[in-house]
């Protein structure tokens, strides 16, 4: 598991709560200007 976090730039395994955080930010009014965006929640792993 240390190996894993290790690989990860912000040095941990995301979470469903990460997630979670996500789509709640996506369904507030403080996303209201974003439009088709794709989002990668991977704590950095994924860079595109």
């Amino acid at each position: 598991m240390r190996q894993r976090n290790s690989s990860v730039p912000l040095g941990r395994v995301g979470v469903g709560e990460d997630v979670a955080k996500t789509a709640v930010f996506l369904a507030s009014s403080e996303s209201d200007y974003l439009t088709g965006l794709a989002i990668n929640v991977a704590g950095g792993l994924v860079m595109s």
